[in-house]
């Protein structure tokens, strides 16, 4: 009973301690701006909702053509060009005159034979030029139509077995200003790549603007699963190293006033990361201009002034509140105030001590009971 009786008088003694704890972590973890150097470090911010968390897979891949969709014009008799209007890189329509073929056959002047285009498309070789000899083995001109294709994602093989048929993906494509395209997987390789150690993903992708051409580069996000009510964050938002993670969440007090906040993440895909503990539904995240803020120091104000001008009254050079007997009447109500804009509460923090303690208490009660 003794014991018990010393860990309730040393209950308030660590509530104190970590309240003591928490004002001066807040006042030195705090970065204060003014309105130019939020401005100048072009800082965004997003709400800390719960929402949607999806775990993805991550590959790499290019654009190829969507089977079916090339076709090749050849001539069925041997001859000679006569005309060659298909030009490298232009469109033609399905049924346009692409090639005029001079059949070898007996005739004044010889039969002339016009090869049209089979599809519509884009003409991505041209093997002819006129008046060169032509025979039925010889492929003249070739034609894609890329009104759809196909985005191969190579999968790593240990992977693949995660993925199936109809999940979505995000398409990053660099060539195209870091575009993104959705898609829906179509089907999985049979056969894995020996040498790369990889499978083959294939996604439809529609291409109505004809932006995508093959050969491009392509990152692929893969959906695996979904989760409900998640707090997350932009990867762009953490800092530190990957054992001291931390974010800024802006004070809600105080006019353009960044808290440094640990975090515990959870799980992270291509673009988000999971917040385990740490945050607040709702706190309100920098996600563009962290890192800058990391580096900024104080910032542009001292906290002093930050407080003066939000509560109306003179506070200490470290931003604590004045005591004393100089202090007016008003003065003096108000250094008992909890100062609202701590990111954890001094209260909050005072109680799950006591609370803490307590519980302690009352486990010990209960293992001297026979």
């Amino acid at each position: 009973m003794k014991s018990l009786r010393s860990s309730f008088l040393l209950a308030p003694l660590l509530a104190l301690a970590l309240a003591g704890a928490d004002d001066r972590n807040h006042r030195t973890s705090t970065v204060v701006l003014d309105a130019t150097g939020v401005k100048n470090l072009r800082l965004e911010t997003e709400v800390a909702a719960p929402r949607d968390f999806a775990e993805t897979v991550f590959a790499l891949g290019r654009i190829e053509v969507y089977p079916g969709n090339s076709a090749v014009i050849s001539s069925r008799i041997s001859g000679r060009a006569d005309q060659v209007l298909a030009k490298l890189d232009h469109a033609i329509r399905a049924g346009e005159t692409a090639v005029v073929i001079e059949s070898r056959q007996v005739g004044n002047p010889p039969p002339l034979i016009k090869l049209t285009a089979p599809i519509s498309g884009l003409i991505s070789a041209v093997n002819v030029v006129p008046g060169q000899p032509v025979s039925p083995d010889d492929t003249l001109v070739e034609i894609l139509d890329l009104r759809k294709v196909y985005a191969l994602a190579r999968v790593p093989e240990q992977l693949a077995h995660r993925l199936n048929s109809g999940q979505s993906a995000v398409l990053t494509i660099t060539a195209v200003d870091d575009r993104v395209f959705t898609a829906e997987l179509e089907h999985l390789g049979a056969l894995a790549d020996p040498i790369s150690g990889t499978v083959e993903a294939a996604f439809h992708v529609a291409n109505p603007e004809l932006i995508l051409r093959p050969g491009m580069r392509v990152e692929f996000s893969i959906e695996v699963s979904r989760r409900h009510d998640v707090i997350s964050v932009p990867r762009a938002a953490l800092q530190g190293t990957p054992a001291d993670r931390f974010v800024y969440v802006k004070d809600f007090e105080i006019p353009h006033a960044f808290i440094k906040t640990p975090v515990v993440i959870g799980e992270s895909n291509d673009r988000r990361a999971e917040i385990v503990s740490g945050l607040f539904p709702f706190d309100e995240v920098v996600t563009r201009g962290a890192y800058s803020l990391a580096f900024a120091g104080g910032g542009t104000l001292s906290l002093k002034e930050a407080l003066d001008a939000a509560h109306g009254h003179e506070h200490n050079a470290d931003g604590s509140e004045i005591t004393g007997a100089h202090s007016s009447a008003g003065e003096a109500t108000h250094a008992h105030d909890d100062h609202h804009g701590h990111h954890h509460g001094t209260a909050w923090k005072i109680l799950s001590a006591v609370l803490f303690v307590a519980l302690i208490g009352v486990s010990l009660l209960k293992s001297r009971q026979p």
